[in-house]
């Protein structure tokens, strides 16, 4: 298996003849509005644009995974750093055959997305040959986290690869922790950058979270979702750092843009 990290939380996962594209956000740098004016720098999102070798593994794309997109079916509150227009076109144009939380299946569908798997939450399907269940994902702590509209994780089992668990857009629950000790993936794939709106408390996991959700991960630990998004206040240097504090440096991949892992 194969993980070709593309930017924040978009990446590929590639074993034999499937290359599974999770959470599309494929705009140019600055293609949206700043999801933080006060707490962080106003500056455009993304803030960095996609790496030279994305067009090359986009055009081998030939399933997605989304761990979430919509909020009260309202599109100006899409989730655009998991699927903006430019990862909509890209579905559409393609005919990508889609894996998304069952709440989210009618409102993709609206706008010309193939949703072949709705899953509810704990829910196991048949998938590729192999096995796909999602985890409920709480985004954000306190009240925040129902505005946002909960998604999921995807803990992936193909024929012949590591499994993998994606943790979605998450604070550490109860939930996830189940998923951790019951399923024991080989590789965990956790959303490290701690973004926080202008109100409300973070978004994801606290740095004291993240590092407890990679002491609890059976195997390796890839770390995502950051330097991309301008309310995410956590950059990979930082990371390495807490890493480093915690004694676990050697368990974690925090690949750069455009860099590939193989396990």
């Amino acid at each position: 298996m194969k993980i070709h990290h593309l930017r924040s939380a978009t990446f590929l996962i590639e074993h034999g003849e499937h290359f599974i594209l999770i959470d599309p956000m494929l705009g140019k740098k600055g293609s949206q509005p700043p999801f933080s004016v006060i707490r962080a720098k106003a500056q455009k999102n993304p803030t960095v644009e996609l790496p030279s070798n994305a067009d090359a593994l986009l055009e081998k794309v030939t399933h997605t995974l989304l761990t979430h997109s919509q909020t009260f079916g309202i599109k100006a509150l899409q989730h655009g750093d998991h699927l903006d227009a430019a990862g909509e076109s890209f579905l559409t144009r393609r005919n990508i055959p889609v894996a998304t939380p069952q709440k989210d299946k009618a409102y993709l569908e609206k706008y010309g997305i193939n949703v072949a798997w709705g899953i509810e939450n704990w829910q196991t399907i048949d998938f590729l040959g192999g096995r796909l269940t999602a985890i409920p994902a709480q985004h954000g702590h306190g009240w925040i986290h129902k505005v946002m509209a909960n998604g999921v994780g995807f803990f992936l089992e193909l024929p012949g690869a590591p499994s993998i668990y994606i943790s979605g857009d998450t604070v550490l629950t109860d939930d996830v922790k189940r998923a951790l000790n019951e399923l024991k993936p080989d590789i965990t794939v956790v959303a490290a950058g701690q973004a926080q709106m202008d109100v409300g408390q973070p978004l994801l996991m606290s740095t004291n979270e993240v590092m407890e959700f990679i002491r609890l991960s059976p195997g390796k630990v890839i770390a995502n979702h950051m330097e991309a998004l301008n309310h995410c206040s956590i950059d990979r240097k930082t990371l390495r750092e807490s890493l480093e504090a915690y004694n676990l440096s050697n368990k974690v991949a925090i690949p750069a843009d455009g860099e590939t892992l193989e396990y």
